[in-house]
């Protein structure tokens, strides 16, 4: 009972708390700033009844935030579950292209990118494809005998692997000179994705901008990565740092908290709102609780 109440007022006192403003507006209104709150609107997510959560040490290696890089691989049990051909989805592909009939993606991450290519229509840009989704670690190998390594990764070292990555294209122009990647670069963190490879982040990805590889990692992560301008490598060092936070985007207030694993832990999270876990595929987990 001690800890409980001694981790309380550690979460009421060392919360970074910020707001950011309803996704639909332009993102150059939006602003995170630290901000003094009173104590019972941070600590109002933890207040009420809560429920013990188990995290094992295998969930390090499982979600929707794990770090693939030429450093930390994919492995076997990392790969979504959800996988389909997208070609046998018809309800799955309304607005945007297919490149070729091979192309598999994860069926929650197609449903996400279909709202956003939905949303692009609205705003007159429509020439959407998706080149590439998912790609099996055998494939992967194939790719990278064949290309080599400045323009393939090894198998298991592609966000491809994972398949909550894909490649998008325009069947207008090459994703360089494409208003399909400007609009994505402005408003894919809207719908939970992140432009993986930006300009200028070269030094830290490892990777040259590539404005046609997109990720999905979900809100809020997506809303903190692009005010703040981090890729993920930067975000979650960020959260490893920070330890808790406390954001609002759309109305909707957000903790997300970082736990180191080297063995089964448990952690309390309220009962009456929703909670996300997601390794980072390194250390530890990513605990995000809403309404």
């Amino acid at each position: 009972m001690k800890k409980w109440v001694f981790l309380c007022l550690i979460l009421v006192c060392g919360f970074a708390v910020y707001n950011i403003t309803p996704f639909f507006e332009d993102m150059n209104d939006i602003k995170i700033n630290q901000q003094d709150q009173e104590e019972n609107e941070v600590f109002e997510v933890y207040s009420g009844n809560t429920q013990k959560i188990k995290i094992a040490e295998k969930q390090i290696y499982e979600g929707n935030l794990l770090l693939v890089n030429r450093e930390y691989p994919v492995r076997k049990e990392s790969v979504i579950t959800d996988i389909t051909s997208l070609v046998n989805h018809k309800e799955l592909t309304k607005g945007y292209g297919l490149h070729n009939t091979n192309i598999r993606l994860s069926k929650m991450v197609t449903q996400k990118f279909s709202k956003m290519v939905d949303a692009a229509r609205k705003d007159g840009v429509s020439n959407f494809l998706i080149s590439s989704g998912f790609r099996s670690f055998e494939r992967q190998k194939e790719l990278y005998k064949e290309k080599g390594p400045d323009y393939a990764l090894p198998a298991g070292h592609s966000e491809h692997n994972l398949g909550l990555a894909l490649d998008v294209g325009s069947t207008q122009t090459t994703m360089y000179k494409a208003s399909e990647a400007e609009w994505i670069e402005k408003n894919a963190w809207k719908y939970g994705f992140i432009l993986r490879y930006p300009k200028g982040k070269a030094d830290v990805t490892g990777i040259e901008y590539e404005p046609w590889h997109i990720r999905y990692v979900g809100l809020p992560h997506s809303a903190i990565m692009q005010e703040k301008n981090f890729v993920l490598e930067e975000y979650l060092g960020y959260l490893k740092e920070e330890k808790s936070i406390s954001v609002k985007v759309n109305g909707k207030q957000y903790s997300v908290s970082y736990y180191q694993v080297s063995q089964s832990i448990t952690i309390h999270v309220p009962d009456n709102h929703h909670y996300e876990i997601s390794g980072n595929n390194m250390d530890g987990v990513i605990v995000t609780v809403f309404p």
